[in-house]
C-alpha cells in the first residue's frame, strides 16, 4: 500500500507536467485586441494593417506562444475565375504581383498567398475582384491590406522577367482550380517577425514557412461564409502598367490613372451627359461613399467605350454646374476631372490635391488664375496663343462671367483638347498645387 501511494505521488505530477499545455509568457509590450465573435448578422470589419512595436526576435517569441486553434481546418473549394481574356489577364497579373511581392520567388509561399487572395474575394467583407482585393487600401501611404501596394515596393523593388513568369504560373494555376490545402479558409496572414494588432482577434490555423495564417472566429470563418458571387470586372491598376500589358490602355498607357476597385463606383447609377454634348459630364461626388480612387473608376465607367470623353466632379452640390461654360468659382472648386482623347493618345484623371492627397504630384490639378479686365492688358504680352478674347474658341472652353476666357501663358503644360480643336480645355486642368500642398 505504501509503495503504491509513493508511486502515485511520483507518477501523477510527472503525468500532469507532460500533458499540461505550455505556459503562456506575458509580453508586456504587446497590446492584444480582445477576441470578439462577430455574429452572422454583422459583417466583420476589415482592419488596416498596423503592427505592434516589437523587434523581430520579440515578435517571433510572441508568435511562438500563440497556440493554433483546435478543430477541423478544411481545405477551400477549388476556384475558377470567369471573364474574358482581358479580365483574366488583369486578374492573373494582380495575383502574380501579390504572390511575388508578398512571398518572394518561393512557389510554396506563393501558393499560400494566392489562396488567401481567393478566400478574400469569395468573402463578402472584401472586394469582389482579384485586383480589388490585392490593391485594397493602396491609396493610403500606410494601412493598405498588402503592404507592397502602398509602401513604394512596386517602384523600389524590381523582379526579373523569369521571376514574374514563375509568379504568373502560380497565379494562373490558383485561378484555375489549384488549392493550397493547408491554408484552409484563412483570410489573414503575416510573417513571424511582426505582430499585427488584429492578430489576437483571429484564430491561428496554419503556418507555411515564416508565414502564419488566420481566419475569423465564429461563423465568418466557416466554409458557409465564403459564398460571394465573384465579379470578373477586373479594374485596370495603373501601378502595374510598367509590368503588365493587361493594365495598360490600347495605346500602351494606363487608363484612369490611380483607379482601383470601389464598390460605389462600380454600382452607382450613371449620370446623364450634358444636353447637346454626349461626351461631357458634370456631377457631384460623395467622398463619404466613394473613395478618391473610385472617382477615376466611376469616370472610366461613365465614359465607357467613347473615344473622347470628359468628366468633371464637385464635392459641394451647390457648386456643381448644370451646363457649360463654367464660372471661375466653379473651376476653382472642382474636385476631380477626367479626360480621354484616344485619337491623341491621352487618358488621364486629375484630383484637386487640396482636397485629396495623391501619391504623386502628376495626379494633381494646378491652381487656376483668372485675369480681370483690368489685368488683361498688362498680361497680354505673355499670351502665346489667341491674344484676342473675341477669337473663335473650342465649344468646351468655359467663358468666364466677365466675358473673358482663361488665359494660357508661356510655360504652361499643354492639355489635350477635344477632337475638333487644338487648345487646352480649361474645364479639365492638367494642373499642380503648390509643393506644400503636395506633401503628405
Amino acid at each position: 500500500m505504501l509503495v503504491a501511494i509513493a508511486a502515485l505521488a511520483i507518477l501523477l505530477p510527472l503525468l500532469l507536467v507532460r500533458t499540461a499545455p505550455p505556459p503562456v509568457r506575458h509580453h508586456h509590450k504587446v497590446r492584444p485586441v480582445p477576441q470578439r465573435v462577430v455574429p452572422q448578422a454583422e459583417l466583420p470589419p476589415v482592419e488596416p494593417v498596423a503592427f505592434q512595436d516589437l523587434d523581430p526576435q520579440d515578435a517571433r517569441d510572441y508568435n511562438a506562444d500563440v497556440p493554433f486553434v483546435y478543430g477541423p481546418n478544411p481545405a477551400a473549394r477549388p476556384f475558377k475565375l470567369a471573364g474574358d481574356a482581358n479580365e483574366r489577364a488583369r486578374a492573373t497579373d494582380c495575383m502574380a504581383a501579390a504572390v511575388l511581392y508578398e512571398a518572394g520567388d518561393d512557389p510554396v509561399g506563393q501558393r499560400a498567398v494566392a489562396q488567401v487572395v481567393i478566400n478574400r474575394v469569395r468573402h463578402p467583407a472584401f472586394p469582389k475582384t482579384i485586383c480589388g482585393v490585392v490593391f485594397q487600401g493602396s491609396e493610403r501611404s500606410t494601412g493598405c491590406q498588402f503592404t507592397f501596394t502602398c509602401d513604394g515596393a512596386l517602384t523600389r523593388n524590381r523582379w526579373s522577367e523569369a521571376q514574374w513568369g514563375r509568379a504568373r504560373t502560380v497565379a494562373a494555376s490558383a485561378l484555375s482550380g489549384s488549392v493550397a490545402r493547408k491554408v484552409g479558409y484563412a483570410t489573414h496572414y503575416h510573417t513571424d517577425w511582426v505582430v499585427p494588432y488584429w492578430q489576437s482577434s483571429l484564430d491561428k490555423i496554419a503556418s507555411v514557412g515564416t508565414h502564419l495564417f488566420f481566419r475569423w472566429t465564429g461563423w465568418w470563418g466557416t466554409p458557409a461564409a465564403f459564398n460571394r458571387q465573384v465579379s470578373s470586372a477586373e479594374p485596370i491598376i495603373a501601378a502595374l502598367a510598367p509590368y503588365s500589358e493587361a493594365h495598360r490602355g490600347a495605346e500602351g498607357f494606363p487608363i484612369a490613372q490611380g483607379a482601383l476597385y470601389d464598390t460605389a463606383a462600380a454600382e452607382s447609377p450613371l449620370p446623364p451627359a450634358l444636353a447637346g454634348d454626349g461626351n461631357s459630364f458634370l456631377l457631384t461626388l460623395d467622398p463619404d461613399t466613394m473613395s478618391p480612387d473610385g472617382f477615376a473608376q466611376f469616370a472610366a465607367r461613365i465614359c465607357a467605350d467613347r473615344s473622347y470623353c470628359k468628366v468633371m466632379g464637385w464635392i459641394d452640390p451647390a457648386m456643381t454646374p448644370a451646363s457649360l461654360p463654367l464660372q471661375p468659382a466653379q473651376v476653382a472648386a472642382m474636385a476631380f476631372s477626367y479626360l480621354r482623347d484616344k485619337p491623341r493618345g491621352y487618358d488621364k484623371a486629375l484630383w484637386n490635391c487640396r482636397e485629396f492627397r495623391r501619391p504623386v504630384a502628376s495626379q494633381c490639378m494646378k491652381a487656376q488664375t483668372f485675369l480681370t479686365t483690368a489685368r488683361l492688358a498688362a498680361e497680354s504680352l505673355k499670351i502665346d496663343e489667341e491674344p484676342s478674347p473675341s477669337a473663335a474658341l473650342p465649344p468646351h472652353v468655359p467663358l468666364l462671367s466677365d466675358g473673358l476666357t482663361g488665359v494660357r501663358r508661356k510655360g504652361d503644360a499643354p492639355v489635350i483638347d477635344g477632337p475638333a480643336g487644338a487648345k487646352p480645355p480649361l474645364a479639365v486642368p492638367a494642373l499642380r498645387t503648390s509643393p506644400a500642398a503636395d506633401r503628405r
